[in-house]
């Protein structure tokens, strides 16, 4: 008879952290600094009494996301040109074999909903990934935030409505998305731009991120015109050394563009009605970095 030691309940429970601690903040390096505190925490933590390991980690991870999260507003750090968040490679399509959950587990990472996300306060976020994402009973995630059930329904309530108002109305059909994100490509990449409006839908956006370390909009473009002139005009300058690869990132496809076998550029589409609606191009060098070996 085996016995599980701290480190086999702590790799036992990971992705369900990591999965806490990337939707808290957007971002891989600082959701896995706090998976390394809460390690720190359950490794000093008197193990014996702790009846439920799962709870516990995830109320520790919970509070440290938070607690970062809440770090990040207060420095009010600038951000050059749009913000995106950092790509999250997932295996959903693999992993998860019943549609309904695979798609609010893919919507939960969606660029666009992380993107609203950034917008609520540090305990609207906590409550709205603890309920949305992994369905925490109320019950629980007050006692994980150590508030009432009245206040965190309260606090569901006006995230929930939040989100809704500000969240695109996307379809996640992967096998349309990876279809018309490689002929989206070989348009752009041809220099069809007529091809290219004719995939777009009229009022179209493109966003890029660069951190400012990088080629990108430094705006949000906004109309097909505008964003596949755009995209036909970086095209023709092309990389050095090109090849792409398709991933699923973030819960859907996405093409990741290399350059002499390094990330230059990853693009991903959201899709509405056989159009796309929005392109999203993540340009800067830091948060492709973790794609390298994807």
């Amino acid at each position: 008879m085996t016995t599980e030691t701290g480190t086999d309940v702590f790799e036992e429970h990971r992705p369900v952290l990591m999965g806490v601690a990337y939707r808290m903040l957007g971002r891989v390096a600082d959701a896995e600094d706090v998976l390394q505190e809460a390690w720190l925490r359950w490794s000093g933590a008197e193990r014996s009494a702790v009846r439920d390991p799962r709870g516990y980690l995830v109320r520790v991870t919970t509070r440290l996301a938070v607690d970062r999260l809440r770090q990040i507003k207060a420095r009010g750090e600038s951000y050059v040109g749009p913000w995106l968040p950092e790509p999250l490679v997932t295996d959903f399509a693999e992993t998860v074999p019943d549609a309904a959950e695979r798609a609010v587990l893919a919507d939960s990472v969606s660029l666009a909903v992380l993107v609203v996300l950034e917008t609520l306060s540090p305990l609207e976020r906590a409550v709205f990934v603890l309920r949305e994402a992994f369905g925490c009973p109320y019950a629980e995630i007050a006692a994980l935030l150590d508030r009432g059930e009245p206040a965190v329904r309260q606090l569901a309530g006006r995230a929930r409505r939040h989100i809704e108002e500000r969240r695109p109305r996307y379809e996640v059909d992967p096998a349309q998305r990876r279809d018309l994100t490689e002929r989206f490509l070989a348009a752009a990449a041809g220099g069809d731009l007529e091809g290219l409006m004719s995939l777009l839908a009229p009022d179209a956006r493109l966003v890029g991120d660069s951190g400012g370390k990088a080629k990108a909009p430094l705006r949000v473009l906004r109309s097909a015109d505008k964003v596949g002139r755009f995209l036909v005009g970086a095209m023709q300058k092309g990389v050095p050394d090109p090849s792409v690869r398709f991933l699923e990132v973030n819960g859907g496809p996405a093409a990741l563009v290399l350059s002499g076998g390094r990330p230059d550029s990853l693009f991903q589409l959201d899709v509405a009605d056989g159009r796309i609606q929005a392109v999203y191009i993540m340009r800067n060098p830091d948060k492709l970095r973790s794609l390298a070996g994807a």
